[in-house]
C-alpha cells in the first residue's frame, strides 16, 4: 500500500464495535453521544427557549443533570427511562416527530452516563493532544507513525495491506489525486529514471507546483460555494456565474 492509499485509507478506515466489547469502549460526548442528541432531542430540549418543552435542556450538564441524567447511574437517570421506553406517550423522541433511536444508539447513552455522562466543550475549542501510535505485529511495514493506526486497524480486521504500488502506478494515482488528470508521460518518465531516495517526494512536489493542483483544490471550493449556473437552492433561474468561476 503506497503512501497516498494509505493516507485516503486512514480517513475512511471505520472501526465497529460489537455489544459484546461495548462495556469496554470509551464514550466520547462529541464523537459518540452529541450527534444522537443534535438531531433526536436538541430541537425541543436544547439552547432555543422558544421551542424547549418540559423546561428541560440537555445541551448543558449542569442542568440536564438535575433533572435527566443522574450520572454513573442509567437505570436511576429519566433519559435512559424515556428512550428505552415502549410507551407511546412516555417514549422520547416522540412518535409524532418521526424520529427513532436505534438500539446501538440507546445503548450510547445508557453506557455514556454508566461513565459519568461527561460532557465536552466544541471540538474547536479542545486543544489536541499527540495520540501513542500503537503496537503492531508486523513491524517491517511500518514507515510512518501514521502506519501504525492504519495497519493496527487491519490485523484487527484480520487483513492484511495490499503490496505496495510499482512507481508508474503510483505515478498516475498521485496525479490523479492532486490534480484530478492523468500524469504528464514525460513526468512519469522522470519519476521513473530517478533513483533517489527523494524520487516521490520529488514527483509530488512538481505536481504541487502545477496550476492544476489549485484548480483541482478550487473544484472543492466552488462546490462548497455551491458554485452553478443556476440558483438551485432559492430558484431555479439562470445566472451569468462563469465570470466568477474563471
Amino acid at each position: 500500500m503506497n503512501n497516498v492509499t494509505r493516507c485516503a485509507f486512514a480517513g475512511s478506515l471505520i472501526f465497529v464495535v460489537g455489544f459484546a466489547a461495548a462495556a469496554d469502549r470509551r464514550v466520547e460526548y462529541n464523537r459518540d453521544v452529541r450527534p444522537i442528541l443534535a438531531e433526536n432531542c436538541f430541537a425541543c430540549h436544547g439552547a432555543d427557549s422558544a421551542a424547549r418543552k418540559a423546561d428541560l435542556r440537555l445541551d448543558k450538564r449542569e442542568v440536564a443533570t438535575k433533572t435527566a441524567i443522574v450520572p454513573n447511574k442509567p437505570e436511576k437517570s429519566p433519559l435512559v427511562e424515556r428512550v428505552l421506553s415502549h410507551d407511546a406517550e412516555e417514549v422520547m423522541p416522540p412518535p409524532r416527530t418521526k424520529k427513532k433511536l436505534t438500539d446501538a444508539q440507546k445503548e450510547t447513552l445508557r453506557l455514556w452516563i454508566a461513565q459519568g455522562a461527561e460532557y465536552q466543550s466544541h471540538w474547536s475549542l479542545i486543544a489536541p493532544k499527540r495520540p501513542q501510535p500503537p503496537q503492531v505485529k508486523d513491524e517491517k511495514w511500518v514507515k510512518t507513525p501514521i502506519d501504525r493506526f492504519i495497519l493496527k486497524g487491519l490485523e484487527d480486521a484480520k487483513l492484511t495491506p495490499a503490496p505496495e504500488a510499482d512507481r508508474r502506478t503510483l505515478a498516475r494515482r498521485a496525479a490523479l489525486d492532486f490534480t484530478g488528470l492523468p500524469p504528464d508521460p514525460a513526468d512519469v518518465d522522470r519519476f521513473l529514471a530517478d533513483s533517489s531516495p527523494e524520487a516521490y517526494e520529488n514527483y509530488l512536489d512538481r505536481l504541487l507546483a502545477s496550476p492544476h493542483w489549485g484548480e483541482h483544490r478550487g473544484r472543492y471550493w466552488l462546490d462548497a460555494a455551491r458554485y452553478a449556473d443556476t440558483h438551485g437552492i432559492h430558484f431555479d433561474n439562470y445566472r451569468e456565474i462563469w465570470a466568477y468561476r474563471d
